[in-house]
């Protein structure tokens, strides 16, 4: 668990992204809904990143 903890506070930016938009795509969601859901929770991480636009996160994901 401790190390869950750790793992969530070293993920990057790119990786939360990439992390969230397969766990969201698994749930039957759409690439515009993942997006948006995303983009709403990046403010709310432990250290927020700057705001990213839709297409900035879909190239983070698609590169």
């Amino acid at each position: 668990m401790v190390l869950d903890v750790l793992a969530y506070f070293d993920e990057t930016t790119e990786e939360f992204v990439r992390r969230r938009h397969r766990e969201l795509q698994s749930q039957g969601l759409r690439n515009e809904a993942i997006f948006e859901r995303i983009g709403h929770e990046m403010p709310h991480r432990a250290v927020a990143p700057p705001e990213l636009s839709p297409r900035q996160l879909r190239r983070i994901v698609y590169g």
